[in-house]
């Protein structure tokens, strides 16, 4: 009962967030789209039409909510983060699914509200994030090595079988998600910083 108690919750802030984010003004829905194509020829910004425009991928935010990231976007949103991961970047997130957050307030015995409540909120949702694009061929290169997240605190990156692993609990299972301002790993299991 707490699990559906907890999607339930997660929809409607998401849903809060998508309304908040969309406000009055007239714009394309996100687009959930994560490649796009290089337009051929030169072309000069009064040859761009909303319809090229819809093909661009939208802020790491806009992303997250387009591919239903509930709970991670109700936890940003909560942090205050939403302006931050909507800014220039660039930046890589390693964003957990729904399960993996619904794993973590399991294994540490918390509601969705208790989370969302939390002071470290934002500490561990920019544990999840690195300045700068690390695409997947790069992060393969850092096999065995570290990398400084926006928290401050480090996370290990290892390669095994050939799938990038952070900290040596979560495994990377799906791999440069575009966005506007950067890359989206989608990751099985929630990043705690050191304490």
């Amino acid at each position: 009962m707490t699990k559906r108690l907890l999607r339930i919750l997660s929809a409607l802030l998401a849903f809060t967030l998508l309304g908040a984010a969309c406000g009055d003004d007239d714009t394309a829905e996100s687009p959930t789209t994560t490649t796009t194509e290089a337009p051929s020829g030169d072309m000069s910004d009064d040859d761009v039409d909303d319809e090229d425009m819809a093909d661009e991928p939208g802020t790491i935010v806009d992303v997250a909510v387009a591919n239903d990231f509930t709970t991670l976007v109700a936890a940003v949103q909560a942090a205050g983060l939403v302006d931050t991961l909507s800014g220039d970047g660039p930046f890589t997130v390693f964003a957990p699914t729904d399960e993996a957050f619904a794993a973590a307030l399991e294994d540490l015995g918390l509601t969705a509200e208790e989370l969302l409540a939390s002071d470290g909120l934002a500490d561990i949702l920019t544990y999840h994030v690195i300045a700068g694009e690390v695409d997947a061929a790069t992060a393969i290169s850092l096999d065995g090595q570290s990398a400084a997240t926006v928290n401050g605190a480090e996370i290990a990156i290892s390669v095994v079988d050939g799938s990038v692993v952070i900290n040596g609990t979560s495994t990377v299972i799906a791999a440069d998600v575009a966005a506007s301002n950067g890359i989206v790993h989608v990751i099985d299991a929630v990043l705690l910083p050191p304490a």
